[in-house]
């Protein structure tokens, strides 16, 4: 495999054009609106009612223990992966999982709610769970000084191709008669589920497609089950040595919390707070436009950022989106009003590709030379994982514990400043490790 491969590039870009469907219609636009729709009845929260939780807090719990699963299980499958050379059979099985569970979400309703559940957090698993594979392809197709660029462009393509299927799905739930489809028991929105599913996996078929077969298993005798968390093991150790990468990766666990939360549950957050003119709940339609807006402008944010880590470097570009992370939360604290909202879902989606992109790169530039990516990404994605299931976490408890979900904005507000904090104490220049060489 050559580092630089345009076409491999493309092929593996187009990942992110296929998984970000599920990202934007499954945890961001459609199914939170019809979530609370099906368990909202008559401005009663069914939820509350029966199970003595907020249906936000439901959510979001789901959504904690789904990336809790998959920090659980990604040691064990990226040692696997390593140790046999197969990274991209671990990536066809959680894409297809991922794919199938968001298709099956089609037959969610209220009187089904805890399958429905089961299938979105496998949904989630599958979309986290190949993205551990996927990203340890990033230092194997580009070189160190395209890591950004790379990442920055994977980025793209996914906000590009997952507002390209949420068109079309609005145009389906908003308009069905125009596809022959009854307006009735959600049907519209369970389409678009469905649609993500064949979009994911379709899509996926140019990545597998063209990414390379496994390599040669290594010879040494490991029980495979137990070897990733022993790898986890070794890679920790070895970041002992390596100072900017274990700093970077101790601010990234905490501002990620921050970063996946605003993700996961800024709808469900806009749903509850949020008013028109007139003093009512936001429409449906004023929460599509903001999410388009903010994939549309994120596309702009990842290359914006790219453009910022080349004059300032990386560590002192993610300091930047970070305050600027900072700002937003404020003001969303203050907000009530949907052409506010608007205006701060741009600087949302600004920031939001802008950080993701250059996290992901950053990490990849700090590690040391290696054959093990999958489970130095291991690594990443536990953090990750970890740090997304902490913050949707805390999101639910705050909701739930005071019982304004306004307040939730301060605990997601204190991960960019700590995490901002943690990053100014990453060192500027290389750290020559012991035993490791120099940290690029």
């Amino acid at each position: 495999m050559q580092k630089g491969d345009s076409r491999l590039i493309r092929a593996w870009t187009m990942y992110d054009w296929a998984n970000s469907a599920y990202s934007l219609t499954i945890t961001s636009a459609i199914f939170p609106i019809y979530f609370a729709a099906i368990t909202t009845t008559g401005g009663k929260d069914l939820v509350l009612e029966r199970y003595g939780l907020p249906n936000a807090s439901l959510q979001s719990y789901t959504l904690s223990l789904g990336f809790l699963l998959v920090a659980a299980i990604a040691p064990i499958l990226s040692g696997i992966a390593d140790h046999r050379g197969n990274k991209k059979n671990y990536l066809k099985f959680f894409c297809y999982l991922g794919s199938i569970s968001c298709a099956g979400l089609f037959f969610l309703t209220y009187d089904n709610l805890w399958p429905g559940l089961v299938l979105f957090m496998l949904a989630c698993v599958g979309f986290s769970g190949s993205l551990i594979f996927y990203d340890a392809y990033l230092p194997e197709i580009a070189e160190p000084k395209d890591h950004d660029r790379v990442s920055a462009r994977g980025y793209a393509m996914g906000y590009i191709g997952s507002v390209i299927l949420l068109v079309f799905n609005l145009l389906m739930v908003m308009k069905p008669g125009l596809f022959g489809i009854p307006d009735r028991d959600g049907l519209p929105a369970r389409l678009s589920f469905l649609t993500v599913g064949i979009w994911w996996a379709g899509w996926a078929q140019i990545t597998f497609r063209n990414l390379p077969d496994a390599r040669a298993p290594k010879e040494d005798k490991v029980n495979v089950l137990t070897n990733g968390y022993m790898e986890l093991r070794k890679v920790w150790r070895q970041m002992l040595g390596l100072k900017r990468l274990r700093r970077f990766l101790t601010a990234f666990f905490v501002f990620n919390m921050g970063v996946q939360t605003v993700m996961y549950l800024a709808v469900t957050y806009a749903k509850q707070e949020i008013k028109e003119p007139d003093g009512t709940a936001i429409a449906d339609s004023g929460l599509i436009i903001s999410i388009l807006v903010i994939q549309l402008v994120a596309a702009m944010g990842a290359l914006l950022f790219v453009k910022l880590s080349k004059r300032f470097g990386n560590v002192p570009a993610l300091i930047i989106g970070l305050v600027i992370w900072m700002v937003i939360c404020l003001a969303a604290w203050r907000i009530q009003w949907t052409n506010e909202f608007y205006v701060l879902a741009a600087f949302v989606g600004l920031v939001m590709g802008g950080t993701q992109a250059l996290s992901r790169s950053t990490y990849a530039k700090l590690l040391p030379e290696t054959e093990d990516h999958a489970s130095y990404f291991s690594f990443y994605d536990v953090t990750f994982y970890l740090a997304t299931v902490l913050g949707t976490l805390a999101f639910g408890l705050v909701n739930q514990l005071t019982g304004d979900i306004r307040n939730t904005i301060i605990a997601i507000g204190s991960f960019f400043v700590v995490g901002a904090l943690l990053l100014l104490r990453v060192p500027r220049e290389p750290v020559i490790a012991p035993q490791q060489g120099a940290a690029r």
